[in-house]
């Protein structure tokens, strides 16, 4: 009787449909998640990161980047591991809806993060960044007491960081070189002022 019926109803009267029905509603719920996450992202990268250009059969191709992510991990003089991140996208957690719960999600931004180590000698704070790419004539520096911040803005490539140095350094007699597409800084440390003298009591 049943190879009467064609193979699609006898298989909803199988005890097997509803697993095939719960593959089915799963993948839609995939599909409809990647879509929503395609659609948010495109509103939320950078306008200078997208660029269109026309193929030679006439039709026009859309390209996303570069992104860039990636981490150093290094001990510090405390024994301690220190992680430094670099690039232009970075994990994070936000809401659907005001109020509603948290899940993954990437921020992208136009500058890019240079990889940077941060060096402590005697008298000294190094910082070594590499920036390639650019020119020396694109780099920007600006330090304070406890701060290093290298910028460059080009149409070709944009970086931005803000160093926090480990000690005070004096701004005024920092050095810096570039070469090969790594860029170094030597600032000098503060000297601690002394603890005060003692006096005596007549």
């Amino acid at each position: 009787m049943s190879a009467d019926f064609p193979w699609w109803f006898r298989r909803r009267t199988s005890p097997f449909f509803r697993i095939w029905e719960e593959f089915d509603e799963a993948f839609r719920e995939m599909e409809e998640f990647m879509r929503r996450e395609f659609e948010e992202l495109s509103e939320r990268i950078p306008k200078d990161l997208i660029r269109e250009r026309r193929l030679s059969d006439g039709s026009i191709v859309r390209e996303w980047g570069p992104f860039v992510y990636g981490y150093s991990m290094t001990i510090g003089p405390d024994g301690r591991p220190v992680i430094r991140e670099f690039g232009n996208v970075r994990p994070s957690t936000r809401a659907l809806r005001p109020g509603g719960p948290m899940r993954p999600s990437l921020d992208i931004k136009e500058e890019r993060e240079p990889l940077v180590d941060v060096m402590s000698t005697d008298g000294e704070i190094k910082v070594i960044a590499e920036l390639p790419g650019v020119e020396k004539e694109d780099i920007k520096l600006r330090a304070t007491e406890e701060m290093l911040t290298i910028s460059v803005d080009t149409p070709q490539r944009k970086y931005y960081k803000e160093v926090e140095l480990p000690v005070s350094v004096d701004p005024k007699e920092a050095r810096s070189t570039y070469k090969n597409g790594v860029l170094e800084v030597v600032l000098k440390k503060v000297k601690e002022k002394g603890k005060g003298e003692t006096i005596p009591i007549d």
